[in-house]
């Protein structure tokens, strides 16, 4: 039994390893003075200094998180919404259908998304003109597309584990449908809401496959010029871009974390009120 704990562990140590190792040489070397990504040559915050006064890239800092924003907010209300249909409605007219049309992107591979999502809009642009030209709509609707199905997954994972017995106690008690879903169903999946949120942001965030089918002139995110530069070398002013997209996921992450945490705290307290009001 204790070898078996202790391989357990070294696996889990070596798997912590192999991913976060690459990661934390990437963060160090974006501080390496030297223009050679492999040759240390001291400690220098330049690259990032050359980076916050280079206006491509603040340009496509901004576009990503405003792309990332808009479209993980959309996909999480529509993904939401599916993922309790699916999981309260299980029997009605065209279900297996709508299953398989909300997850379909989730195993479908990216660049079939990619080149699907771009022959849309431009058939699109030939009948109705719209859009007159690929940016930040295209890319945000595409994102939301396949971002989707993600919050679904959560959300509907959270909802088969949730006790039905509670809303059916307070419909019961005089409440109607919307206000049950309201006072009991969303804070009780809420955490799975953040989950889903913050798993459709970091997705959009970082994509590079559907983003480069779908955008156009003018509109290059973040990890589409880390892309453009890795093609030219690796340099310390890829390692400080690479830094600050896993900054801003970090900071993503901890937020949604304390949120998740003050919200499971919260339903937690109200529960024992009620328990504590019935008893």
């Amino acid at each position: 039994m204790k070898r078996r704990h202790t391989f357990l562990l070294s696996m889990l140590a070596f798997g912590f390893a192999f991913f976060y190792i690459p990661i934390l040489s990437m963060i160090v070397y974006s501080f390496n003075a030297s223009r050679l990504a492999s040759v240390w040559g001291g400690f220098s915050t330049k690259w990032y200094v050359s980076l916050f006064s280079n206006k491509q890239v603040i340009d496509a800092l901004i576009l990503s998180l405003e792309i990332a924003l808009v479209s993980a907010s959309i996909a999480t209300i529509l993904g939401t919404m599916a993922g309790i249909a699916l999981a309260r409605f299980t029997k009605f007219r065209g279900r297996l259908v709508f299953s398989g049309l909300v997850t379909a992107p989730l195993i479908m591979p990216e660049v079939i998304t990619g080149i699907s999502s771009l022959m849309f809009f431009i058939l699109m642009a030939q009948w109705i003109g719209w859009p007159g030209q690929r940016g930040f709509t295209t890319v945000t609707l595409a994102h939301i597309t396949f971002s989707m199905v993600f919050v679904t997954t959560i959300v509907q994972a959270r909802m088969l584990q949730s006790d039905r017995s509670i809303e059916e106690a307070a419909m019961d008690l005089g409440s109607r449908p919307w206000q049950v879903l309201r006072d009991v169903t969303l804070p009780v999946i809420f955490p799975a809401i953040m989950s889903g949120w913050l798993l459709a942001f970091t997705i959009s965030l970082d994509d590079v496959v559907i983003t480069s089918f779908t955008t156009g002139p003018g509109s290059t995110t973040l990890p589409l010029l880390i892309w453009s530069k890795v093609k030219l070398g690796v340099t310390p002013d890829i390692n400080a871009l690479a830094t600050l997209m896993v900054g801003t996921v970090a900071i993503g992450v901890l937020i949604a974390g304390i949120v998740m945490h003050r919200a499971e705290r919260r339903r937690q307290h109200d529960e024992q009120m009620a328990f504590r009001a019935n008893g």
